[in-house]
């Protein structure tokens, strides 16, 4: 222990021992001391020269100028915010172990669903008889594609509680690079942060859940965990890792995907998004929560086949990539209603309306509630508002991507530890509008897209929000759009308020067979009024959206291909709490 302290900071290019004779005395001294069992103990590896370092949050590893081994900053967004909700997470699971405890977890809850989950512990004394206890146990987590080992350490340094991180990856420069960066940043990180050489896939299909207990066992634990928390992040698509990585994960424990393919997801590649997600997007405004949705779908598809289902926690879009995490669970009875969350989408090629309908259907006849096929599609031939044919899409998602109750307990706990998040204006901004968004709302319409279709004047946000609060419907906004607007009214009832608007405000007619001459020449069924109703928008105190901190905020090339931008050139970065600042090496202080 004393050994790696001194290495790691005998590594740190802050601390010359030569300005420092107490400090260079004492690692000789730490040295001598450490030689028998050194010779025993595998040595850290060296460093080639002093290259400049990176610092996030409470971690800080070696930069790499060649890009051998991939490392984007515009991520710390997706690695505070899974920071955040892992940090949740282990508050979460420690209520409901409390639960259990009170409640009797062998009549409540199913023996072997939470038997891993628990440590016996037995005590007693000569006087008493030996009673058990049931003690939770550090979750271990897998940070299926490490790279630099970056976010692996940051889950070590900064999340309370957590046992061992497993920092997997196949490319050799990458794990001696985490190896580096783990000695770099000593303890904790050394003694949680477990490097491996491994195909990611074939590590999670070997380390299934059943064996949680029994197979995760190194050379750092002292007790068996369970790998409650498995991390996706790779570049590009995730979709060659769900298969094994849905195995893994323990009962109730959390699967943290990210998918950067978003021209495919997005409906720029159609087939290529069936191919590898079994589904058809459909180009939209909504495009991008059709990603989440496909995603989701996607990941349902491969944990029903082993029995399994899926809850989401939060699915956001930031940036140029898509976030979900969910949490995984065994059940084959629940597993039976899968096709009562997945739907299939009708999009009208004219007006561009959207119609969803599930892939099954609950017989009210049957006490079992069991799943049946659908019927045949809800929609005509014809869109009725335009005239138009409908375009299907999906299947996809079409339950609750994010459980609210959550995300505000997410929020609350990021806004009591800002100065902990280095991305916290970016995260707070989404946590804020996911908390505010309609969970049973799949999708949504653009109010510009709604006036670009009629050629009218826009009316403002409020007085939209209004008219479908007046008429007896709830609306929020989305974290995905500024212009979003997600509702439970029919597409019926949003045609009939722009019909009412256009009367107020009245537009030229359109030669040919525009959509919008079809809908104006119907009489709307509701009278829409646009006075301001209660409960409507207000003033937001914090913003929603906030921009990009500096240039080539985005994607990055992918590892061993060289960098076109030249945002690692002669600068490290320090990220602060409301913005990421990249000043000249030379005027930065070791």
């Amino acid at each position: 222990m004393t050994l790696a302290f001194g290495f790691s900071r005998f590594l740190n290019p802050r601390v010359n021992p030569s300005t420092n004779p107490i400090l260079g005395l004492w690692l000789f001294s730490c040295s001598c001391s450490c030689s028998s069992s050194a010779s025993s103990a595998p040595e850290p590896p060296e460093l080639a020269g002093g290259p400049g370092t990176i610092r996030e949050g409470r971690a800080e590893i070696f930069a790499d100028k060649s890009n051998s081994v991939f490392y984007n900053k515009a991520q710390v967004n997706n690695r505070d915010l899974s920071i955040a909700v892992l940090r949740s997470f282990l508050l979460k699971r420690q209520e409901e172990h409390d639960i259990r405890l009170v409640k009797g977890r062998h009549a409540e809850t199913p023996p072997e669903q939470h038997a891993n989950d628990l440590d016996p512990v037995v005590t007693g004394s000569e006087d008493t008889a030996p009673r058990e206890e049931s003690k939770i146990k550090a979750p271990k987590v897998l940070e299926a594609l490490a790279a630099s080992g970056l976010r692996a350490i940051r889950y070590a340094l900064e999340v309370d509680g957590i046992g061992e991180v497993v920092a997997v990856d196949n490319n050799e420069e990458a794990i001696e690079a985490c190896k580096k960066n783990i000695y770099h940043n000593a303890i904790p990180a050394s003694s949680k942060v477990v490097p491996n050489l491994a195909d990611a896939r074939v590590y999670m299909l070997t380390h299934p859940k059943e064996f949680d207990v029994g197979e995760f066992r190194t050379q750092m634990s002292q007790h068996p965990v369970m790998l409650l928390k498995v991390d996706l992040d790779p570049y590009g698509s995730p979709a060659a890792f769900l298969d094994s990585a849905v195995q893994c994960v323990a009962d109730g424990g959390i699967l943290m995907c990210s998918a950067t393919d978003m021209a495919v997801l997005a409906g720029g590649n159609p087939e290529v998004c069936f191919s590898k997600y079994g589904s058809y997007p459909v180009r939209g405004k909504y495009c991008h929560e059709m990603a989440l949705r496909i995603l989701l779908a996607c990941i349902e598809s491969h944990a029903i086949r082993h029995k399994r289902y899926i809850v989401p926690v939060i699915s956001v879009h930031m940036d140029f990539y898509i976030r979900v995490f969910v949490r995984i669970f065994t059940s084959a009875s629940t597993v039976k209603t899968s096709p009562l969350k997945i739907s299939h989408v009708y999009q009208c090629v004219g007006c561009n309306s959207f119609h969803l309908q599930n892939v099954g259907r609950i017989n009210s006849k049957d006490k079992r509630n069991v799943a049946l096929p659908n019927f045949c599609p809800t929609v005509p031939q014809e869109c009725c508002e335009c005239g138009h044919k409908f375009v299907m899409g999906g299947p996809i998602w079409s339950d609750p991507i994010h459980d609210k109750e959550w995300a505000t307990s997410i929020l609350s706990n990021v806004q009591a530890m800002s100065g902990a998040y280095p991305a916290y204006a970016k995260i707070s901004a989404v946590l804020t509008s996911v908390s505010q968004e309609l969970v049973n709302a799949p999708l949504f319409v653009s109010l510009h897209s709604l006036c670009a279709t009629l050629k009218c004047t826009n009316p403002t946000m409020a007085m939209f929000h209004s008219a479908l609060r007046n008429a007896g419907y709830q609306i929020s906004g989305s974290h995905v759009d500024p212009l979003a607007l997600k509702t439970d009214a029919p597409m019926s009832v949003i045609w009939d308020i722009m019909r009412c608007w256009v009367k107020l405000h009245p537009v030229k007619s359109r030669p040919g067979a525009d959509p919008s001459n079809r809908i104006l020449s119907q009489e709307p069924k509701l009278q829409a009024s646009f006075s301001q109703a209660t409960g409507g928008l207000v003033a937001r105190k914090s913003p929603r959206f906030v921009p990009n901190p500096e240039k080539y905020w985005g994607p990055k090339a992918k590892a061993g291909r060289p960098l076109k931008t030249p945002h690692m050139d002669n600068c490290e970065f320090r990220f602060t709490a409301n913005t990421l600042e990249a000043g000249d090496r030379t005027s930065i202080s070791k």
